[in-house]
């Protein structure tokens, strides 16, 4: 296999037309959205995750071998698991601190994100869905993340520790430009407008979420956010200069506690018209609401301990949100994981699955036919196969400090990117 999928470039080949910045704007679709030149058009301005129901699965993934691909952090290997046996059948070495495994805009590639931290040698590694076997790495600046740009022409690989968004042509993976994100520490996870015309970047290290546009290729605004975003006299009292405890007493309420460390975002998604973005945010155990057009927080949604990742479920209607069970970069096993359940037409949790004996459940996504949410077990070794009807949790051993995750295949049309923001 050549280190890039020929189906790939012979997609996008076809849609890189120019590396100009686009003038005009597709007209409006059927849906009435307007979307930028190059992008699918939006077939329900209602359900922007309509094309990703079960069932609907594209002829890009035809042959596809079912699949879960689990990078192994520390251990720089992917295991394989078959979900029909719940076996590990496979496991390949990559590239340094493998963290994502990334399905390409076309949905003919898998990517590992070797992001090599605290070092300069970091790489993607191709894997052919149709085989399950990788190809030769190809040499990438920090790939912590990677997304891709609505139009299919780019790689956006997210530069972590150089504060930095790279765009990379999707044919050869040549740095195109980069978008500099300096307020932005510890850029990470992300999702998109529905028009295609803005992405919505987390930062994990400095408590903030960043507005990208992406037709002007610049920042529009970096916002904090907080669980304290409607009471100014607690945001004033964190502000004051100081070291002070984790917890201090809340005046307002008898016997109530302020959280003072700052929030960690971590990943984000769109509700199903795009409206609002959710947040999860593992320091405030919770999930931040932020209207995407003003780019102001509105709500919060408390979840549980290390609030992480964050799944639509094939209707729709509700978001998975994994509770890491800790709020430690580097956690420790069994902690008090779980996964809360929200309805998005509510914003509401309706559902709270822990996890058995603890455990640390952290990023993946929702089988094919929705019946299953997969997740990596990051402190404990493990991977959780979650049943989305009744919460019951299945186990399997895979390496150390396993992470992002994906099922394959997965419906939809295109891929935005992570482990699979389909669309």
């Amino acid at each position: 296999m050549t280190p890039y999928s020929s189906s790939l470039l012979t997609a996008v080949a076809a849609a890189v037309l120019t590396l100009a910045l686009p003038s005009v704007a597709q007209a409006p679709t059927a849906s009435g959205v307007t979307t930028v030149p190059g992008m699918p058009p939006v077939l329900d301005a209602t359900n922007l995750y309509s094309e990703t129901r079960s069932g609907v699965m594209s002829k890009a993934v035809e042959g596809a071998l079912p699949r879960v691909y689990v990078p192994n952090r520390s251990e720089n290997t992917v295991s394989v698991i078959d979900p029909a046996t719940l076996k590990v059948i496979d496991k390949f070495k990559v590239g340094i601190n493998p963290q994502h495994v990334v399905p390409s805009w076309d949905m003919k590639t898998l990517w590992v994100a070797n992001n090599a931290e605290g070092r300069t040698d970091g790489s993607l590694t191709p894997v052919d869905p149709k085989t399950g076997k990788a190809g030769s790495s190809v040499p990438v600046d920090d790939p912590y993340n990677m997304y891709w740009s609505p139009d299919g022409k780019y790689a956006i690989v997210v530069a972590e520790a150089y504060k930095r968004l790279d765009y990379r042509n999707a044919q050869t993976m040549k740095l195109e430009y980069s978008i500099p994100t300096p307020r932005c520490a510890g850029i990470n996870h992300a999702d998109f407008s529905i028009d295609g015309k803005f992405a919505f970047f987390t930062c994990e290290f400095n408590g903030s979420i960043t507005k990208i546009d992406l037709v002007n290729r610049k920042v529009v605004n970096t916002i904090s956010l907080s669980q304290y975003f409607n009471r100014p006299d607690v945001l004033a009292t964190i502000a004051t200069p100081g070291k002070k405890p984790r917890y201090i007493p809340d005046p307002s309420k008898d016997g109530g506690e302020i959280c003072t460390t700052r929030g960690m975002p971590q990943d984000v998604r769109a509700s199903p018209d795009g409206k609002t973005l959710y947040v999860a945010d593992m320091m405030a155990d919770g999930v931040h609401v932020v209207d995407g057009e003003t780019f102001k927080q509105t709500g919060f949604v408390p979840t549980g301990v290390g609030a992480h990742g964050l799944y639509p479920s094939r209707d729709g209607k509700l978001l998975y949100v994994a509770n890491r069970g800790g709020n430690e970069i580097r956690g420790k096993p069994l902690g008090k994981g779980s996964v809360s359940v929200m309805d998005f037409a509510t914003g509401k949790i309706v559902k709270t699955w822990p996890i058995p004996g603890g455990g640390s459940p952290d990023m993946g996504n929702v089988s094919a036919d929705g019946a299953h949410l997969w997740l990596s077990g990051r402190y404990d070794n493990v991977v959780y196969r979650i049943n989305t009807t009744s919460g019951a949790v299945d186990q399997i051993k895979v390496g150390r400090e396993p992470h992002g995750l994906t099922v394959w295949p997965q419906p939809g049309r295109y891929s935005l990117g992570h482990t699979g923001n389909m669309r």
